[in-house]
């Protein structure tokens, strides 16, 4: 079975998202106003079955309400049983009620994992103090307590954050963690990019790390095929095909593309040999879905 192992859903009438809805902002992404609409599942399944994919992976997506939105996905899986839909929520893991949090997320069946961001981009994450959840001891505590409940944890940083990011997890060995967008490779320079790759090794090291070939296309709009290649080759060379899996990270990377190029585009990039694992063997078991 093929699975988009990182997509987002929205009703606005059902859930509230502060930052897609924010009129006029430009994000470290672009600018949002083509997205700033629904974006529900029967449009998803068309793209994404027209390219072979069958299950798929919610993203928490920035909702006001967390557990809205996680209920609101639950409704989604619910109401289509013939398409496989994993979600991974957001929760506060420095909260005091951690417990109670995940107790009540653990009611929801398609809830596999949760995710909390430790970075976007330098000029955002220098605004909002993000990264400051490395230096809180409550933050390794929640990583570890998610992953003694069969949880796993979606990470989203920059490069600059891996090393330490590593040291943190490291102590987390019990915790099944996804690197969401590759680890963000936002300089596409040459020197960018080796210093991206050289970083990227505190994580691939891990051999409880996985990561997501998804939201390529974030830090560079008028991407090509070729420009993929790099970061597409390192992913694989560090980690294995039975630790990468394949995201659209749509609708934000409609931004840029349609589904349709997103994915040849990928799958010309993988090596034949490695696509059972990449496009749905390795997110088939890291996220539980049959």
């Amino acid at each position: 079975m093929r699975i988009d192992a990182h997509h987002h859903l929205w009703d606005l009438s059902a859930v509230d998202y502060p930052w897609l809805m924010e009129r006029g902002a430009r994000r470290f992404f672009g600018d949002p106003t083509p997205i700033q609409r629904d974006y529900l599942i029967e449009e998803f399944r068309a793209e994404a079955a027209a390219q072979g994919f069958a299950g798929s992976v919610h993203i928490q997506v920035g909702a006001a309400d967390g557990w809205a939105e996680a209920r609101w996905v639950q409704g989604v899986a619910d109401a289509n049983p013939d398409c496989p839909l994993a979600q991974v929520v957001f929760c506060d893991l420095t909260s005091d009620g951690l417990s109670a949090q995940l107790d009540r997320f653990q009611t929801l069946a398609s809830v596999r994992g949760v995710r909390q961001i430790l970075g976007r981009a330098p000029g955002e994450d220098a605004v909002t103090g993000t990264n400051a959840l490395l230096a809180d001891p409550r933050f390794l505590a929640g990583v570890q307590e998610a992953g003694r409940r069969g949880l796993s944890f979606d990470l989203q940083l920059i490069p600059e954050l891996m090393a330490r990011t590593a040291r943190v997890l490291q102590e987390a060995p019990g915790t099944q963690v996804a690197l969401c967008h590759a680890g963000s490779p936002h300089d596409r320079s040459a020197d960018g990019l080796a210093r991206w790759a050289e970083q990227l090794k505190a994580l691939s090291a891990l051999p409880h790390v996985t990561c997501k070939l998804s939201g390529l296309g974030m830090f560079q709009h008028d991407w090509t095929q070729q420009d993929f290649a790099p970061i597409v080759a390192t992913c694989l060379e560090q980690f294995g095909p039975e630790r990468c899996m394949f995201g659209s990270n749509f609708p934000v990377d409609s931004l840029y593309s349609d589904y349709a190029a997103l994915a040849r585009a990928m799958r010309e990039l993988v090596p034949q040999a490695a696509h059972q694992l990449v496009f749905g063997g390795t997110a088939q078991g890291f996220y539980r879905l049959i």
